[in-house]
C-alpha cells in the first residue's frame, strides 16, 4: 500500500483520488477551498456538462491541444466508462442535443457529491481549507507534501490543481509553481474558450443573438477557422458558442495579424442572396434604407452594416446604386471584424497551456523524472471545445494518475 497524496479536489482530483483508493491505496486528498468541486458546480450554467457521449475517435477531434498525448487516456477511461461509474454510485444521467451529459436533476452540486461518495466508498481521507505549500522532492522522488497545517510524507503525489481560469473558484496557478520548482517546463498559460474584444464601439448591438451565421477567421489571406453557429454581440465585441471555439483556435496567435469575417446570410450565395436585395428594393422602394435593412437583419445592427456599406439610413430603396447594393452584399456576406484581445482568465472557461505534456508520461500522467509525482486535469497543457470534452479529460487523465499509483 502507497501513501499517495492527492492536491486538489476538483474534478480530476476526485477521479485520481478514487482511482488510486480503489487500488487499495492509502489516499489523503488536500482542497484548499471550504468546499470539493468549486468549479463544478458553475460548469454548464450550473447544470454540469460533466461529458460528451462519444466514443474515443470523436472525442479527440474535439480536442485542440494535447490530442497525441491524451489517446492513451481517453481509450482507457472514455466517456461511457465515465457514465457507467457515475450511475454505479447513484447519479442518473441524460443526454441532450450535441451528445452532452448532464446529470437528470440538472444540478452540479449531485456531480460533486457522487464522486465524493465515490472516494468515500474506497476511504480516501478528505481535508478542506487546507493549503499546500510546496512539493518536497529528494533524489529524483517525491518525499513529502507541505501544507499551512504540516508536512505529510508519501509515496506519490498527484497535482490536480487546474488552470488559472475562474480564480475565484481557487484556480490560481498553484500547480504550475509545484511543476516548475520540481524542474518541469509550464508552456505559457492563455485563455481559451472565452469571448473576445473588437475594436470599436459594440454597446449599441450587445445582447443581439444571430444564429445560424458562419464566422471566419484569417491570417496572412489563408482561412484559419470558419464555422456555422451562433455569435452573441456584447458591450466588448463577440462571444457565444462559435466565439468560444474561434478563441480556442486563435489563443496563441497575434491577433494582430487576424482578421474575422462574419457571414450573415450562408444560406444564400451571392446570386440568390444578390436576387433578395433586388426584390426588397423594388417592392420597399418608398421606403428608407434603415427600414428596408431590417428585413435583414435586427434593427441596430442594420444601421451598422448599412453604415459599413457607406449607405445612408435615411436613403430611399428607389435611390440605392448598382454599386450601393453590391457593397451592401459584401458586408452581407463578409462583415469585417477587428479582434484586440481576447477576455480574460476571470471569464475563459478553460486555461489553454500548463505543464508541458513531453514531460509526462501519457499512459501514466507521471513525471518522466521525478518519481512519484503525478499530473492530471487542466493543469496539463491539453485543452478542447466545450460540451463536456474538457471535463472528460480531467477525469480520464486523473483516472490514469490515480490508477497507475
Amino acid at each position: 500500500m502507497k501513501q499517495v497524496i492527492v492536491i486538489g479536489g476538483g474534478a480530476s482530483g476526485l477521479m485520481a483520488a478514487y482511482a488510486a483508493g480503489n487500488r487499495g491505496n492509502s489516499v489523503h486528498l488536500i482542497e484548499k477551498n471550504e468546499k470539493l468541486g468549486k468549479k463544478i458546480y458553475i460548469t454548464g450554467k450550473g447544470r454540469c456538462n460533466l461529458t460528451n457521449d462519444v466514443y474515443p475517435d470523436e472525442f479527440l477531434q474535439n480536442v485542440v491541444r494535447g490530442g497525441k498525448f491524451l489517446t492513451g487516456a481517453i481509450y482507457s477511461f472514455p466517456p461511457q466508462s465515465m457514465m457507467r461509474l457515475m450511475e454505479e454510485f447513484g447519479l442518473s444521467l441524460k443526454v441532450e442535443r450535441g451528445n452532452r451529459v448532464f446529470p437528470t436533476s440538472d444540478h452540479a452540486s449531485d456531480v460533486t457529491k457522487t464522486l465524493e461518495r465515490a472516494c468515500r466508498s474506497v476511504g480516501v481521507n478528505i481535508s478542506l481549507n487546507e493549503t499546500v505549500r510546496s512539493v518536497r522532492t529528494e533524489n529524483g522522488a517525491v518525499r513529502a507534501v507541505v501544507t499551512d497545517r504540516g508536512e505529510y510524507p508519501c509515496d506519490a503525489v498527484i497535482v490536480c490543481t487546474g488552470g488559472i481560469s475562474y480564480p475565484s473558484t481557487g484556480s490560481t496557478g498553484d500547480g504550475y509553481r509545484f511543476a516548475k520548482e520540481s524542474g518541469h517546463k509550464i508552456v505559457q498559460p492563455v485563455p481559451s474558450l472565452c469571448g473576445i474584444n473588437l475594436r470599436g464601439d459594440w454597446r449599441e448591438v450587445q445582447g443581439i443573438s444571430l444564429k445560424n451565421v458562419v464566422l471566419s477567421a484569417k491570417r496572412g489571406g489563408k482561412v484559419i477557422f470558419s464555422q456555422l453557429g451562433e455569435v452573441l454581440f456584447t458591450h466588448f465585441g463577440i462571444s457565444g458558442p462559435l466565439v468560444l471555439s474561434l478563441s480556442a483556435q486563435i489563443n496563441r496567435l497575434p491577433l494582430a495579424e487576424i482578421s474575422l469575417e462574419l457571414d450573415f446570410k450562408p444560406a444564400l450565395d451571392e446570386g440568390k442572396l444578390d436576387a433578395r436585395l433586388v426584390r426588397d428594393l423594388t417592392e420597399r422602394k418608398n421606403e428608407q434604407m434603415k427600414n428596408v435593412a431590417c428585413g435583414l437583419l435586427p434593427a441596430k445592427l442594420a444601421r451598422i452594416v448599412l453604415s459599413q456599406a457607406g449607405i445612408s439610413l435615411s436613403k430611399q430603396a428607389n435611390a440605392v446604386t448598382k454599386e450601393e447594393r453590391s457593397r451592401l452584399l459584401n458586408v452581407l456576406k463578409a462583415f469585417p471584424l477587428t479582434p484586440v484581445s481576447l477576455r480574460d482568465f476571470s471569464e475563459a472557461v478553460v486555461t489553454s497551456g500548463g505543464v508541458d505534456t513531453s514531460q509526462i508520461n501519457p499512459k501514466t500522467m507521471e513525471s518522466k523524472f521525478i518519481k512519484g509525482l503525478y499530473f492530471s486535469g487542466e493543469v496539463l497543457d491539453a485543452d478542447a471545445y466545450t460540451g463536456g470534452f474538457n471535463l472528460q479529460i480531467a477525469f480520464s487523465t486523473g483516472y490514469a494518475a490515480g490508477n497507475s499509483v
